[in-house]
């Protein structure tokens, strides 16, 4: 049974993994479609929508993930990697919203829509943002630009605006296109390739959801496994995320250290040392002046990291301008114009003073976030007359520090969603069913009856789980200590049957016994018994004394019931078998024997203290001829002191003494008999118990000519 299903399982996931290698085609071809026409839509989800919403949720997540890594290296596009977060995202909203039933009416295709859209538009608009900021690429970059300039929208929210709105026609026709198909083609083309995982066989929605549905005493196993998942991931993706914004960072600004120090040096090797007096006193009126001034432009040029680029002659006084580049924004300083020192310069002016070399500086003051290079200008005689020095943008490596954290933030989404989807399909199929599964049925087990538990052994055996691990070991000496225990029970009860009808009969003998003795009784046990069967019987029916009258009550009626007489065993047979009526001694004699039947069960009740039949057995030898009025004997007691198996013995005694011949009189015919019985009725009978008996005449008489006709 194992090897075929798992032989099932392969085949289905054979089957499920052909169809995801299909769909990322899809993928890719929608996506080739719409960038060589130029077409503005994305069509890069047909095959993530579908999948997941015949497949599930594991198949649509790897479809999604494997798309845009394989778009950026068939069509070189880097930026389609980090964009595998989204549609990973858009497998998840898929397979859930497929569970919830929206491909079953087009109001739910709708609100798919509007939710793929904003994760592909919202999530995908704001990724966008940090990676390469407004209106610069991708397919909204131009209609985000025409939004900002036509609204009062800032450049964040037009580039939302835009994206969704793309995306909403993009994720229509996608929706549309697998709406169709799945709404169309009979769902049972498609459940060959619903790859659930299972690992037993499958249960029923409703049985999943009433094994969710029960409580735990703290926390599930289910919420472990995840919290555990989550915890675990997030520390490894915030590690790994600080590490590589840490590195990025430092890597960053070394390079534009690298950058700063390389245009110094060449802006110094650019000057002449033994010209800087010149220049400082007459400028560009000075030959080579104005040659030296486009050299460093064109140095100045050569990256856009680079703003300024100047050359400072430093004096107690102040830096005194050599050469100062004109920008855009700010023009330059005129040769001999004296700029004085930034507070942030305090500490390297003596070093500066001194023309000693210095490591490169990063402030943030006047000229915004800059890191400054100098690099000293000597003349032919060695010493230091100057120096060149040039500011590096460091605006740009919190813009490229974003776009970073931006990226790694997405690819650890991607695959974070990837994890977490993994545990939870692997905790909920290998774990968490199964052992829910085994709870279920071992607290639903039954034990009544032998088919019972025939069938609940055979419920733990049609789980047929295999997980191929642990709980299948446990799964396999769960079900071996059912079915043994089963077994072992059902042994135990075919003994306990046999050991019950051995005891039934010795009380029979034992009861005959004492009743052969006298001579007049005959079949008196069997027929009080059949009385006494028959009113428990009609109690139940009406529900009189339904508190105390159960099944199992009744049982030990019917069994107790033979020995009611048993304490005649201490009577004589003179007095038993009296042809004439008894003699007050010998009739209180007579009456000893419900005390007597009462000290003969004590004392059998010692050696058996747990059967709860003979302590019903006990009540009515002792007091079923005590009367409801109090007038009986041996205790006096009236009304419901005495104990209901008692009452209902007094009746059928009675009854059966009037029926029946004795030595000393004639039987009562039967109308006769039950008229007595009425008339004893609130005096000598229980009046509920007698009103059953006598609505019971038909019965009543079918069982007295059945022992007559005996």
């Amino acid at each position: 049974m194992e090897n075929l299903s798992g032989d099932k399982t392969g085949r289905r996931l054979h089957r499920v993994s052909l169809l995801c290698v299909l769909c990322v085609l899809i993928n890719l071809l929608g996506s080739y479609i719409t960038g060589a026409t130029g077409f503005p839509l994305y069509m890069d989800s047909v095959g993530t929508v579908f999948i997941s919403a015949i497949s599930g949720t594991l198949p649509g997540i790897a479809v999604g993930l494997f798309t845009n890594i394989l778009k950026s290296l068939i069509y070189h596009d880097s930026s389609s990697i980090y964009y595998s977060s989204i549609n990973v995202m858009i497998a998840l909203c898929t397979s859930v919203c497929a569970r919830k039933g929206c491909f079953k009416k087009v109001s739910g295709a709708f609100i798919l829509v509007a939710l793929l859209a904003l994760i592909g538009g919202g999530i995908g608009g704001i990724l966008t943002w940090f990676l390469f900021g407004f209106a610069t690429e991708g397919l909204s970059a131009n209609f985000a630009l025409a939004v900002y300039e036509s609204s009062s929208l800032g450049r964040f929210w037009s580039e939302i605006y835009a994206d969704v709105l793309i995306d909403v026609f993009d994720k229509g026709i996608t929706v549309a296109l697998v709406f169709a198909t799945v709404f169309f083609i009979p769902p049972k083309h498609f459940e060959k390739f619903r790859y659930d995982g299972w690992q037993q066989t499958p249960l029923t929605q409703e049985l999943r959801q009433s094994l969710g549905s029960r409580g735990v005493r703290k926390v599930s196993l289910r919420t472990k496994i995840m919290l555990l998942l989550i915890v675990a991931s997030l520390l490894i993706s915030v590690v790994a995320v600080a590490i590589g914004y840490i590195l990025f960072r430092r890597g960053t600004i070394s390079d534009h250290m690298k950058l700063g120090e390389g245009v110094a040096s060449l802006s110094a090797s650019a000057i002449d040392g033994d010209m800087v007096n010149s220049y400082l006193a007459r400028g560009e009126e000075v030959e080579g002046y104005k040659e030296t001034e486009d050299v460093l432009y064109s140095i100045r040029d050569s990256s856009p990291d680079i703003l300024y680029v100047y050359v400072y002659q430093i004096k107690p006084d102040g830096c005194h301008v050599v050469f100062d580049l004109d920008t855009d924004d700010v023009p330059g300083s005129d040769p001999g114009d004296l700029v004085p020192f930034d507070e942030s310069f305090s500490e390297y002016i003596p070093a500066l003073l001194n023309g000693e070399t210095i490591e490169p500086l990063i402030t943030n003051d006047t000229y915004g976030w800059l890191l400054t290079a100098y690099c000293p200008v000597y003349d032919s005689n060695g010493n230091c007359v100057c120096y060149a020095c040039a500011d590096i943008s460091m605006a740009q490596l919190e813009t490229e520090t974003y776009s970073f954290l931006a990226k790694q933030i997405s690819l650890f989404l991607g695959f974070f969603i990837m994890i977490l989807a993994l545990g939870f399909w692997f905790a909920e199929y290998n774990i968490i069913y199964p052992v829910n599964s085994m709870a279920h049925v071992a607290g639903a087990f039954a034990y009544d009856t032998e088919e019972v538990r025939e069938d609940s052994v055979h419920k733990i055996k049609e789980l047929d789980i295999h997980t191929g691990d642990e709980i299948e070991n446990l799964y396999g000496a769960f079900s071996k200590t059912t079915e043994d225990s089963m077994n072992y029970v059902a042994d135990i009860q075919l003994k306990n049957e046999t050991i019950a009808k051995m005891q039934s009969g010795l009380i029979m003998v034992l009861a005959d016994m004492v009743e052969n003795r006298d001579k007049c009784t005959g079949d008196h046990i069997k027929k009080t018994s059949a009385y006494v069967e028959l009113i428990a019987k009609k109690l139940m029916e009406k529900g009189v004394y339904a508190d105390q009258l159960t099944e199992s009550y009744a049982e030990y009626l019917k069994d107790s019931a033979p020995l009611h007489d048993i304490g005649k065993i201490t009577v004589s047979d003179l007095i038993l078998n009296s042809k004439s009526r008894l003699t007050d001694d010998e009739y209180a004699i007579m009456k000893n024997h419900t005390t007597a039947g009462r000290d003969v069960i004590d004392r059998v009740i010692e050696t058996v203290p747990e059967s709860g039949y003979l302590m019903e057995a006990r009540n009515m030898a002792h007091y079923h001829h005590e009367r409801w009025d109090g007038k009986g004997y041996p205790e006096g007691l009236k009304g419901e002191e005495i104990p209901l198996s008692a009452r209902i013995m007094t009746i059928a005694d009675v009854f059966d003494a009037l029926v029946s011949r004795r030595s000393y009189k004639e039987p009562f015919p039967f109308d006769k008999a039950m008229e007595i019985i009425k008339e004893g009725e609130g005096t000598q009978f229980d009046p509920k118990i007698a009103e059953v008996f006598i609505e019971a005449a038909d019965e009543v008489k079918k069982i007295a000519d059945d022992f007559s006709e005996e």
